[in-house]
């Protein structure tokens, strides 16, 4: 499978213009892409502020998405803020080519600037069946959460989308790995660039790792789009060789 990051700065809480900047690096896309994954909130950027974004699962954003995924006949994945029932949230959507949505609302919300006063969490892991890749998507601050990503679901491929500032992406960097590692599983990491409203800044370190803890993709800082093939012949073939997942240990996780 062909999977390509976009890494980008991105207009703060500017929809239109997230949307028109995105669709011009998608359209620049080779048409053999099978999914492309955005980051954390790329509509807006990571805002405590959702009344001005926010959007409901039939708004311009989600047409827009599934518009483009026909078009180019491939899945796009990324967070937004939507409101629902009352609530907001920080949803990942799953937009397939036939413009099929499945959702993941994040769960773990980042305490330390405030988003669990603002968003409602969410509380049910998924996993997404897409071109025979059984695919985990997860938010962020989840990937500091091991317990929650661990691979009970026999997954192929973890995705994390994330706003992560530059003052801890040691963090990132090495979370991503152990994440890889620990769940004999590929691992992608998509983040964004620049500075935000609030003066926090990131420098991205997008980046793909296999199910060994070894870089299909190195971290990358600069602006723009990066594409990596995943091979599930090959990581099932070790996972059935080595059989660590056999001896995982069995637990359950409180809502």
């Amino acid at each position: 499978m062909k999977v390509t990051l976009i890494q980008s700065a991105l207009v703060w809480e500017n929809p239109v213009a997230n949307r028109e900047h995105f669709e011009k690096k998608i359209n620049a896309i080779p048409q053999d892409v099978d999914l492309i994954v955005l980051p954390e909130m790329f509509t807006s950027g990571f805002t405590m502020n959702p009344i001005p974004v926010a959007e409901t699962m039939q708004g311009e954003t989600i047409v827009w998405l599934q518009a483009l995924a026909k078009a180019r006949n491939c899945a796009i994945t990324g967070s937004l803020v939507i409101q629902e029932n009352g609530n907001f949230y920080n949803r990942l959507v799953f937009v397939f080519p036939s413009g099929e949505i499945q959702f993941y609302d994040k769960r773990h919300l980042f305490t330390l600037a405030g988003e669990d006063k603002v968003y409602t969490s969410g509380n049910q892991k998924i996993v997404i069946d897409y071109l025979g890749w059984r695919i985990c998507p997860l938010i962020c601050y989840d990937l500091r959460f091991p317990a929650f990503s661990r691979n009970f679901e026999d997954y192929d491929l973890l995705i994390y989308v994330a706003s992560w500032p530059k003052i801890r992406t040691n963090a990132w960097d090495a979370l991503l790995k152990a994440r890889a590692i620990e769940n004999m599983s590929y691992a992608i990491g998509v983040n964004r660039i620049g500075t935000d409203a609030n003066g926090y800044e990131y420098i991205g370190h997008s980046q793909a790792i296999d199910f060994l803890g070894n870089y299909v993709m190195e971290p990358v800082t600069a602006e723009g789009n990066f594409s990596v093939l995943v091979d599930k012949e090959i990581m099932l073939a070790t996972r059935h060789k080595l059989g660590f997942l056999n001896d995982k240990d069995t637990f359950e996780i409180n809502n």
